[in-house]
């Protein structure tokens, strides 16, 4: 699986560091969202954002792309990082046979 990491998400996390992540903000800095989901659709990545825009967008679709919504709030950046990390594992996983996927800091939730 490859993925697109949206612009409201920092490419700081650890989990997130390896060839099968590309980031909107070093790709199209301050693009429409229209645009992001055309690129991973086209491209087959998935969309990793805070953005609910994405998420509601996917109820009505079929992949791909396929959405990861990380639903944490306002998380400091350490914090961030801590959730994302310990859970990364299982959302891959479920991002692999769920067009969404929702990631809150106490569970994660899948639709298909």
């Amino acid at each position: 699986m490859r993925f697109l990491i949206d612009e409201n998400l920092p490419a700081k996390i650890p989990a997130w560091n390896g060839p099968e992540f590309e980031f909107v903000s070093s790709l199209f800095p301050s693009q429409k969202d229209s645009d992001i989901w055309r690129y991973a659709k086209e491209n087959d990545l998935t969309i990793v954002t805070k953005d609910s825009d994405f998420s509601y967008q996917i109820l009505t679709s079929s992949p791909p792309p396929r959405v990861i919504h990380i639903k944490f709030g306002n998380a400091r950046l350490r914090e961030l990082i801590h959730l994302i990390e310990r859970q990364w594992k299982n959302v891959e996983k479920l991002s692999a046979t769920h067009k969404l996927v929702n990631v809150l800091a106490d569970r994660i939730e899948a639709v298909n």
